[in-house]
This record gives C-alpha cells, sequence and structure tokens, in this order.
C-alpha cells in the first residue's frame, strides 16, 4: 500500500513520503524478479476516509482536492485490490486510487 503522497511529496511528513516513494520503486524491482510465477502491485490511495473527529469544514476542503469531490469510503480500495488479484496479465503496476487527486 503506497500513498497519493508519493506524486507531489511532502514538507510535513517527507520521510513518509519517501519511504513510500521507496515502496513503489521495490514493486517494479519484485515484479521485474519474480516475473511471471509472481505478480507484484501496489495501490496508491489519496483521501479514502475522514476521522470521526474531522469537521465539516475539514470535510469539504479534503473532498475538494479531488474530481470526484467525495469520501469514498474503504470498498474504493477493496476494488481495487480485487481487480489486481483477479488480472494475471498486471505486474509492477502503482494503482491510483485517488477520485481524480492527481489531475488536479
Amino acid at each position: 500500500m503506497s500513498d497519493f503522497v508519493v506524486q507531489k511529496g511532502s514538507s510535513r511528513h517527507a520521510a513518509y513520503a519517501a519511504s513510500k516513494a521507496g515502496l513503489e520503486n521495490l514493486t517494479l524491482s519484485f515484479a521485474a524478479m519474480f516475473a511471471p510465477r509472481i505478480q507484484v502491485n501496489t495501490i496508491a490511495p489519496a483521501l479514502i476516509m475522514l476521522k470521526p473527529d474531522d469537521d465539516d469544514d475539514y470535510a469539504e476542503r479534503a473532498k475538494a482536492k479531488s474530481l470526484m469531490q467525495s469520501v469514498p469510503g474503504p470498498g474504493v480500495i477493496w476494488q481495487a485490490m480485487r481487480y489486481l488479484l483477479d488480472s494475471h496479465y498486471v505486474t509492477g503496476t502503482t494503482m491510483p486510487v485517488d477520485g481524480g487527486r492527481h489531475l488536479k
């Protein structure tokens, strides 16, 4: 599991962002090493859920960061994982689950 932050970096969480970038590179390396026997992929979500104490103002600002402007819930991660598990011709991929945030 990676994170959208790999695409833009983070001034507040630089070590976290770097570790996720490293994970995406390991995905590429392991996919090349273990193919065709083992598929290696990563999921890179952005906003998936809100914390119980997040207020409405925060929720609106967070939703506005993506084209889909929603808080989808954990089901979208399950859908992405099912796709990667069911697809026998996908390896070395980082699948963004970001509601189009990368386009803003």
